[in-house]
């Protein structure tokens, strides 16, 4: 019995992948929801599962190849069903290779009967099935020769990879494997590092993934270099940058995209900050940070202009009464906008939990489609990087970003008097199409105005 290897369903609007690598090869045998291969998507990595225990049998597609959701990669099969196939074409075989040879060898025996060579001919008729059965053993011992290629197999990725000195034997191989956590033999495999040159800092020597990071700062990072000439060098460019790349052209070139600024006064929320650091983190364990002003202000603003929250289809407009509030995070890999579900239903602590929980997924790689669908505005906080003004751009098919930036002391005019103040410019981009001037300025302004004012957020004013 033999179960097939399928693409499994990636999400809404996601119809193909890319192969990223196999981490299992042909002939190798895994285990029940074992990870196998690797699929790439516009958005995330995701690790098929092994449906069933048993042998890879067969690989349909290589690496880098697109494939399509439910498309078969290949085949499960069982070591028993191995073994009763090749039986099963022995005793087929057999029969048929006796009934050609021996119909012809009859007529002739018949013949020679008359000729008084009858002993002759029966020590031939007695010896004859012995030659005919030579080859049947010749067939049983055929699998273990194929059997052979299955050894190296589970070999390979050790050479290939270099992981392992060839001084060590195979057995200290394995268990220096073993040792290791599944986020360090990723690591490991696709830095292609020697675990010879890492100090274990972990218990009985074992190595952690700080030491990983701390030697991948020593060296050159890899490169997936295909043409390199003098200076230059061509870099395939992943399918995450490729979709990033086309879906913002695609913005471009669908929306009236125009921006408006403002700028806020950050004292308030900076004393506030102070004052009640230590008592929100003793309670809820979580530090009190400026994303979570930011979304429940902007969810102000939303229910107040919902044209906002709003998004084409077609020729209709549809209106959002759920506020899905998406957040830019910068990881190696590229930009990736996760998604806060029913914002306006958290607290201040909730938003900062899931914040700092769904970051590490993003820079870790561990993100899931769920994680990253059905957002109704996103903010961007350039601020972080040192950016002092900027133009987001729109994540479609959303209407709306909010552009944080840093925040910077500088003079404003208090009255009559000249006062230095942390300031941070905002920035609103907005599809024009369905968002007019008056209520782009008119939402900045909220934002602007609770921000200033936070207490205002706490008592839904």
């Amino acid at each position: 019995m033999s179960e097939n290897i399928v693409v499994p369903a990636l999400g809404e609007s996601i119809t193909e992948a890319t192969i990223s690598k196999w981490i299992k090869n042909q002939g190798e045998h895994v285990r029940e929801d074992e990870p196998i291969v690797e699929l790439e998507t516009d958005k995330v990595n995701i690790e098929v599962p092994s449906p069933a225990e048993g042998i890879i049998s067969k690989i349909n597609f290589k690496k880098g190849d697109k494939v399509e959701v439910g498309a078969s990669l290949g085949t499960i099969s069982s070591k028993a069903d191995k073994v009763i196939s090749s039986e099963n074409v022995v005793l087929i075989t057999k029969p048929k290779e006796q009934k050609i040879k021996q119909e012809p060898i009859n007529e002739e025996k018949d013949l020679s009967i008359f000729d008084n060579k009858e002993p002759n001919n029966s020590e031939k008729t007695i010896e004859q099935p012995l030659v005919l059965n030579q080859p049947v053993k010749k067939t049983i011992k055929q699998p273990l020769v194929l059997n052979k290629p299955v050894k190296k197999t589970i070999k390979q990725p050790l050479v290939l990879n270099q992981i392992i000195s060839e001084k060590k034997n195979p057995a200290q191989e394995r268990n220096l494997l073993n040792e290791l956590s599944p986020a360090v033999r990723k690591i490991v495999d696709e830095k292609k590092i020697d675990l010879n040159k890492v100090q274990g800092t972990g218990k009985d020597g074992r190595i952690l993934k700080g030491d990983l990071i701390k030697l991948m700062g020593q060296l050159p990072k890899p490169s997936e270099r295909k043409i390199k000439y003098g200076s230059e060098e061509i870099i395939k460019m992943t399918r995450l940058r490729l979709t990033i790349a086309k879906r913002l052209k695609e913005a471009q070139e669908n929306a009236a995209i125009l921006t408006t600024f403002n700028e806020v006064d950050m004292s308030n929320i900076i004393q506030m900050r102070k004052d009640y650091q230590e008592d929100f983190q003793k309670k809820f364990s979580v530090k009190l940070g400026l994303m979570s002003f930011f979304v429940k202000a902007s969810i102000v603003g939303l229910k107040n202009f919902p044209a906002i929250n709003a998004e084409i289809a077609g020729d209709n407009i549809v209106y959002k009464n759920y506020y899905n509030i998406g957040f830019a995070v910068g990881t190696d890999r590229g930009l990736v906008v996760p998604v806060l579900r029913s914002a306006d239903e958290m607290s201040f602590a909730d938003i900062e939990r899931n914040i700092n929980t769904i970051s590490d997924k993003a820079r870790d790689g561990k993100l899931a489609i769920q994680d990253l669908q059905g957002g109704t505005f996103t903010i961007s906080n350039g601020g972080v990087y040192g950016s002092m003004l900027s133009t987001p751009i729109l994540n479609p098919p959303q209407s709306g970003v909010l552009g944080m930036h840093n925040i910077i002391e500088r003079p404003i005019s208090k009255g009559n008097e000249i006062l230095s103040r942390p300031m941070m410019y905002l920035a609103l981009s907005y599809d024009h199409r369905i968002i007019d001037g008056k209520d782009s300025v008119s939402f900045l302004k909220c934002i602007k105005e609770h921000l200033a004012e936070p207490g205002r957020l706490f008592l839904n004013l």
